[in-house]
């Protein structure tokens, strides 16, 4: 039998995972190119022995690799992080003094939490609501600014209006900055394409689970902040008095510390692999299973779809379920448990979107007795199948739960 290298890796059992916006599965491409590279593993940039050098080539190759994959233009660093998490945090280190950031407050934890001088604008309702709303911001603010946005949403799956935003914000010279951890696995993503200045994303949600993920975008910030961890690999000079040194340029004075070879070439080899195989394919095949499971939750009573653009609004392989009445921790463990089916019940991280979505208002905090909302989410790997699975499955266990099966 002949495999695809973006072939699924499974366990061989029935079980049938659902919670990809979480940590998708691992692909070919990837187990692969570990597999590999391990016989030959050594340390990257500090030896001249064959497996120190055979790793370093195989690490800038894997740099390489990602920057054609995200568009990156000439003069742009590409530095590899743990995940967006630590991608974003990297960068709000390096913002210059003062800078202001402006952001939704939809997006996930990354990208609301560790920005310096935050201004929080609500989620908008609509598109032109986050256009007009991130205008009036910015008309009122000095000094540097950023925009950060979420490329899409990892509780709706919908499509943020990167481009139009970014246009706005050029306008009035703030920089762009995309959380595309959801984007990636789904849609390309081009820095150009976004009219963005900086990109990140998560090797795990992009089915490379080795521990990588990816900050792409313009060097003068970064070239210019104090490295983001001090050590081996940052410094290209050490003095013999403290603060007698000097820091390195590019990408490693961000990657101090010995990095991660095998998440670094394992991410690479995936963006190659969904590059190679086009990805308007699986896009295509991902928006009819899309379609296919909204229109099953039509005729699930108790499971309302929740948005925030509308139901026509294009989105990834997302959907969130408000079920009113019913707990949906306890729903996600029955599907476990009873169906063997894997999906996501909580606040995903987005703690103040969740609030909204699941019309329990903007006030309180993680805790607070608010269910949340359930969560199906796919890509790679899914079928048919698996969808109507998950739909005859929930519908099932909330009969039984309402008690409309009992005779």
């Amino acid at each position: 039998m002949s495999f695809s290298p973006l072939d699924v890796i499974g366990d061989g059992s029935d079980f049938v995972h659902l919670d990809y916006a979480a940590s998708a599965p691992c692909v070919r491409a990837a187990a692969d190119a570990v597999a590999d590279l391990l016989p030959r593993y050594g340390s990257v940039h500090r030896g001249t022995g064959v497996r120190s050098q055979a790793s370093t080539v195989a690490y800038e190759l894997a740099r390489d690799v990602v920057a054609e994959f995200t568009g990156a233009r000439p003069g742009d660093t590409v530095i590899f992080t743990r995940n967006t998490t630590d991608a974003l945090n990297l960068l709000a280190r390096a913002l210059p003094p003062g800078t202001t950031t402006v952001h939704f407050d939809g997006e996930h934890h990354a990208n609301l939490l560790p920005w310096p001088n935050p201004l929080r604008l609500p989620a908008p309702a609509s598109p032109d609501e986050a256009v007009s709303a991130l205008k009036s911001a910015l008309d009122g603010l000095t000094g540097p600014a950023v925009l950060t946005v979420t490329g899409a949403s990892n509780v709706t799956g919908e499509l943020w209006p990167v481009r139009e935003l970014a246009g706005v914000a050029h306008s009035y010279g703030a920089r762009v900055i995309v959380d595309a951890a959801q984007l990636a696995p789904h849609v390309p993503v081009d820095l150009d394409d976004l009219d963005a200045d900086y990109l990140a994303f998560s090797g795990h949600k992009l089915y490379a689970p080795f521990g990588a993920g990816v900050l792409a975008g313009r060097s003068d910030w970064l070239d210019a902040a104090d490295p983001y961890l001090a050590g081996g690999g940052a410094s290209a000079a050490v003095g013999d008095r403290p603060g007698d040194l000097t820091w390195a340029t590019g990408a490693a004075r961000h990657e101090g510390g010995t990095p991660n070879l095998l998440g670094a070439v394992a991410l690479a080899a995936v963006c190659e692999a969904l590059t190679t195989a086009g990805r308007h394919e699986v896009r295509v095949h991902e928006q009819k299973l899309l379609a296919r499971l909204r229109a099953g939750l039509t005729r699930v009573p108790g499971a309302t779809e929740v948005s925030l653009f509308g139901p026509d609004h294009p989105r990834v392989g997302i959907v969130s379920l408000a079920l009113p009445g019913h707990d949906p921790a306890e729903v996600a463990r029955r599907l476990g448990r009873e169906h063997g089916i894997g999906v996501r019940a909580g606040q995903f991280c987005a703690h103040p979107l969740v609030r909204r979505l699941s019309g329990a208002g903007r006030t309180g905090a993680c805790g607070d007795g608010v269910p949340g909302l359930l969560r199906i989410s796919f890509g790679l790997g899914s079928t048919g199948t698996d969808v109507d699975r998950v739909v005859t499955a929930l519908a099932a266990v909330l009969a039984t739960e309402s008690g409309t099966d009992r005779t």
